[in-house]
């Protein structure tokens, strides 16, 4: 792995890409060098492992590259490149074919590539390599977000991976070529043993490809996942050790991941190497985490505490590649919010599509901070393609989940009670979230995080409609320190819009007013299909006003709506957040009124309920008859199938409260009925 950077049309563009190539140091230690022309310049750190070959590489055009292309041998041979290693491949390739050829790479990269005018900066689809860009004052790109930063660039986004970016040098033109990601058709209809053969084969040869000439690290914890690895590992011969690090605390119960991670390696006879951390030392290791990864979620720390120890004892310990078992819940469905999925395989596919995001770059930083690459087996392309296809009824099978994977590591000789033991998450069975939560004390976890980086996150727009589930989305991502930028609201004219909220779509105004937060309001007639371009078009202007990098929606379980919001903001280049995903019905109704907010009934369109529900303040004691009606008829709790309406009027988040003054209830049937606001205001509230 390597570091790379970009500075174009500007003043002191040398001067700042060596500044820029200071911050991303530890990404490269064996060379760094620089490629000016004009007002422009590129310029690469490098962490060799396969082959010493300086970067920035001249050929017909300028590649700087942090790349490990797996097949680049195989495509040396097929267009007789005579290539020395897979960066100077990767350069001949684009010289000769042009960007397009990258379809044809097997690996995990990030690049960029000057020819004459253009520049073109690409990533692999799943984003395991990062790259972030500017356009603001000529244009720039690096590694890392915190380099740009550092050089006095604002406005930085991460590349989306299924998107190329095209820059015209001359012009100062930016525009974007977009890219396939993978296929969940058709369905693989073998038998469960040709299933397995596959999985076992694809599998083998991902680690096998990823194996170094060099000192090789294992991320463990004794769960199935890693223990694959370790095994095929071990069956082809290849020397490794392991290292699992956890929370040192007698008050505590010994962690899980400790515990299977030393009964694991004692029964295979896997070198393991235990990093325990006490409490009183984890504050010291989040002061470097966290401006690290740039993120003071609560669960990318707590996953990045255990993973960043580990990777500072292999680095001591001469290592140079870590492999990870990170992407097996994705591909294999692992996850709650796969079990409750109608459609397993889209769920996998929308969690690859948020990888990049949400893990890969945490884990890139981590493991380049300690000059170690990280390659990660379940993450291979043609892996992924296969898995995808997989019948879900073979990852998720009486309860248990990535079902076919528990067989494979059976037929290799993992024994039961290893092979099937239930999913336990990196910051739990380590016991590091316990850790953050002792430290913080009675402030809320994210709250004592956020001294560490004091910045916000990821600016955000958030999908708002007024009612209850949009409110306490954002209010989720507000307490996990991301900065809300804008609302968008779209208001249809179609009262039986397929995806959006309309009884009292005006009030959002008053709250948006309330909260604090600028409002970005669109029209639409409400055509099914059709309105989603209005939706597009609300979004790219949020973009480009308030500059936000990713959409918060209040989706629970409507794949309807969220596969549309997904598909627009891949093609828009911006990550999409569904905190309350799945999240049970009954739950997030009793967490809402738990929090602080109120809202009311605006209509019904369901049996057992009536006018008397619309208009009051919705307490605990209906969320009590709203169960009892889930059990009797079958209604959504939380009104998720359309059975009523909520809107907002108070909350935690609100600096006024909602004051409704005229209103009118017209009820169509018994079960049917509209609560019609005809006047509000904004009032102060009680102290």
């Amino acid at each position: 792995m390597c570091g790379i950077v970009g500075v174009f049309n500007a003043e002191n563009a040398v001067s700042k890409v060596e500044a820029a190539l200071e911050v991303l140091k530890s990404r490269g230690n064996d060379n760094k060098d620089v490629y000016i022309k004009a007002n422009s310049c590129i310029g690469h750190c490098l962490h060799s492992v396969v082959s010493f070959v300086k970067q920035p590489i001249i050929g017909k055009g300028v590649l700087a590259a942090n790349c490990e292309i797996y097949n680049w041998m195989e495509l040396n041979n097929k267009y007789s490149l005579n290539a020395g290693n897979d960066a100077e491949l990767l350069l001949k390739l684009l010289d000769k074919k042009g960007i397009s050829i990258i379809e044809e790479l097997d690996g995990d990269y990030a690049f960029a590539y000057w020819l004459g005018d253009d520049l073109y900066v690409a990533r692999d689809s799943v984003g395991v390599k990062p790259v972030w860009y500017s356009h603001a004052e000529g244009f720039a790109f690096a590694s890392e977000k915190k380099a740009l930063e550092n050089i006095g660039f604002v406005d930085i986004v991460e590349l989306n991976p299924r998107k190329i970016l095209k820059y015209n040098v001359k012009n100062n033109n930016l525009e974007f070529v977009g890219r396939e990601f993978f296929k969940l058709a058709p369905l693989i209809n073998d038998s469960e043993q040709k299933i397995k053969k596959k999985v076992d084969e694809l599998l083998t040869n991902s680690v096998k490809k990823r194996i170094p000439d060099k000192k090789l690290a294992l991320l463990f914890s004794g769960g199935v996942d890693s223990t694959t690895i370790g095994l095929i590992l071990q069956k082809l011969g290849k020397d490794f050790t392991c290292y699992t690090c956890v929370l040192d605390s007698p008050d505590l119960k010994t962690p899980e991941d400790l515990v299977y991670a030393e009964k694991v390696a004692k029964e295979y006879g896997f070198k393991l190497k235990i990093i325990k951390i006490k409490l009183s030392e984890v504050k010291k290791y989040l002061k470097i985490i966290i401006p690290l990864i740039e993120d003071s979620n609560v669960v990318k720390a707590g996953v990045a505490l255990t993973f960043f120890a580990a990777c500072e004892q292999a680095k001591k310990d001469g290592c140079k590649v870590i492999l990870s078992g990170l992407g097996s819940e994705e591909i294999f469905a692992g996850y709650k919010r796969h079990k409750d999925s109608s459609d397993v395989n889209k769920e996998c596919y929308s969690g690859l599509l948020k990888m990049y995001e949400r893990d890969l770059y945490r884990d890139d930083v981590i493991t380049m901070y300690n000059s170690l690459e990280l390659r990660v087996p379940f993450l291979d392309k043609e892996l992924i393609s296969y898995c995808l296809r997989i019948m879900p009824e073979l990852k998720l099978k009486d309860g248990v989940e990535k079902y076919i994977l528990r067989l494979v590591a059976s037929d290799m000789g993992l024994q039961k009670e290893f092979a099937f033991r239930k999913k336990k998450a990196a910051q739990y069975g380590s016991n590091f979230d316990k850790a953050i939560g002792k430290l913080a004390k009675e402030k809320y976890k994210s709250e004592y995080l956020r001294q560490f980086y004091p910045k916000h996150n990821l600016k955000l727009g958030v999908l708002f409609s007024s009612g209850k589930d949009s409110n306490y989305a954002l209010y989720v991502m507000q307490r996990q320190n991301y900065k809300i930028s804008c609302l968008i609201t779209l208001k249809s004219k179609n009262p039986a819009s397929y995806m959006f909220h309309t009884p009292n779509i005006d009030l959002v105004k008053l709250q948006a007013e309330a909260l604090g937060i600028p409002l970005i309001e669109q029209e639409t007639v409400g055509e099914k299909e059709k309105e989603l371009e209005d939706l597009k078009r609300a979004i790219v202007e949020a973009k480009k006003t308030y500059k936000i990098e990713g959409i918060v929606t209040g989706a629970l379980y409507s794949n309807y709506q969220r596969e549309r919001i997904e598909k627009i903001c891949d093609e828009v280049g911006l990550k999409i957040f569904s905190p309350l995903w799945h999240i049970n019905q009954e739950t997030e109704l009793r967490e809402i009124l738990d929090s602080g907010f109120k809202f009311i009934l605006s209509s019904i369109a369901a049996e057992g309920l009536d006018k008397s529900w619309l208009g009051r303040e919705i307490t605990a004691k209906d969320v009590d008859k709203l169960a009892m009606l889930n059990k009797k008829s079958g209604l959504n709790v939380a009104g998720e199938g359309g059975e009523y309406e909520s809107l907002v009027v108070d909350g935690p988040i609100y600096d006024k409260k909602i004051e409704i003054t005229d209103s009118e209830i017209n009820e169509e049937s018994k079960n049917t009925a509209f609560f019609v606001v005809k006047k509000a205001k904004l009032s102060d509230k009680s102290i």
